[in-house]
């Protein structure tokens, strides 16, 4: 019961992921892009520690922390350089 569950979400992220790519490519302007690849990350960040779960292994955490660190950076970066017009002052 607990792998169905595990194949069912692991299909809803999927899904989640492809509605945040169509966002990103579709989105009316900056700031929606931007929350669509912050939401991107995140939903990659789900799919990698379901994807550890579902093959037992602990080594895939690494590779999510990694991840929410390097997006939570591009984001900042992004937002600030929507905001004024460059990253570092």
């Amino acid at each position: 019961m607990m792998i169905f569950a595990l194949y069912i979400t692991i299909a809803m992220v999927t899904l989640a992921v492809l509605l945040n790519v169509y966002r990103l490519i579709k989105g009316p302007d900056a700031p929606d892009r931007v929350l669509a690849l912050d939401t991107l990350y995140i939903n990659a960040i789900a799919l990698i520690i379901l994807l550890g779960i579902t093959l037992g292994t602990r080594m895939y955490l690494e590779a999510a922390l990694l991840i929410a660190v390097m997006g939570f950076v591009g984001t900042v970066a992004m937002a600030k350089y929507l905001k004024r017009g460059s990253v570092i002052e």
